[in-house]
């Protein structure tokens, strides 16, 4: 099974994200957006969420073809965008990666129309603010949207507040900005965060500590010639694995959550963790 990891080209040339690529009607290329929705794709897949009764959530969805990829498999899916002002929504509205309805999802060279109306709900939701009243999920995700939230605080604060929309098992998988250069200097402000390796092993203290389990992690890179290719502004996207943002090279990582239960120290985890959270840098 696929571990928390980022963006490698070994791994977007696989036979498993070609298939993935091929379902969603999407070139292949070494680009690391392709290589999210694979990664998306294939982590709900081996987990066994990718089939008809699933329920899944999407967060930031944008224009992205995994709803109606989603949909095709039988999942019934409540997708969701930042609402009108919300966290990011400016960002995203200007390079044409917003939504604000169902009809702007669909993707009808993946999934037949009637399919997809039957099976797809969109909800405006802002992310820093997720209403109480969503439900429970099988599987949630989202795809490069939590460093759009603000900080790497409330990025952080998303991951852990998600999971009390996920059933007991359920697997959550994010995509987000991995900084390649520091561990420690980066970015942490609108309109991006940028994590850091110990911002991840942060987020796993705090799922860990909420009795949830996060899939292990693996930092490495790659090393051919286009892992090691750091793509400047304008972002000429013909190879695209890693990105330069401001002065730090980043790329994209999967960090992958099963849902537990919390467990019986919970509540004294909780005081403990909330002063070294507003307290984290």
């Amino acid at each position: 099974m696929l571990k928390s990891s980022p963006c490698t080209k070994k791994q977007l040339l696989t036979k498993d994200f070609e298939k993935w690529a091929k379902e969603l009607n999407e070139p292949m290329k070494l680009h690391r957006k392709l290589w999210e929705w694979c990664y998306i794709s294939q982590v709900l897949h081996e987990r066994g969420m990718l089939q008809p009764g699933k329920k899944g959530l999407g967060f930031a969805v944008g224009k992205e073809p995994l709803i109606s990829l989603f949909a095709k498999m039988g999942c019934d899916i409540l997708a969701t965008d930042m609402p009108e002002g919300g966290s990011g929504q400016s960002d995203w509205a200007s390079t044409n990666q917003h939504s604000t309805n169902v009809s702007q999802l669909i993707r009808e060279d993946i999934c037949p129309l009637e399919e997809f109306n039957k099976r797809v709900k969109f909800r405006p939701v802002d992310m820093n603010k997720i209403p109480s009243d969503l439900g429970t999920y099988d599987f949630i995700w989202s795809s490069c949207s939590i460093e759009h939230l603000g900080n790497l605080r409330l990025g952080t604060q998303f991951i852990v507040n998600m999971t009390k929309f996920l059933k007991k098992g359920g697997i959550a998988v994010h995509t987000t900005e991995l900084n390649v250069t520091s561990n420690d200097a980066t970015v942490d402000n609108n309109p991006i965060a940028i994590f850091r390796k110990k911002d991840f092993e942060f987020m796993k203290v705090l799922l860990n500590g909420c009795g949830h389990m996060v899939e292990e992690f693996d930092f490495f890179t790659g090393d051919e010639p286009e892992d090691l290719y750091v793509d400047p502004p304008p972002y000429p996207q013909k190879v695209h694995l890693k990105l330069l943002l401001g002065p730090y090279a980043a790329t994209s990582f999967g960090i992958i959550v099963a849902a537990g239960e919390p467990h019986s120290g919970w509540q004294q985890f909780k005081a403990t963790m909330k002063n070294k959270f507003r307290n984290y840098r």
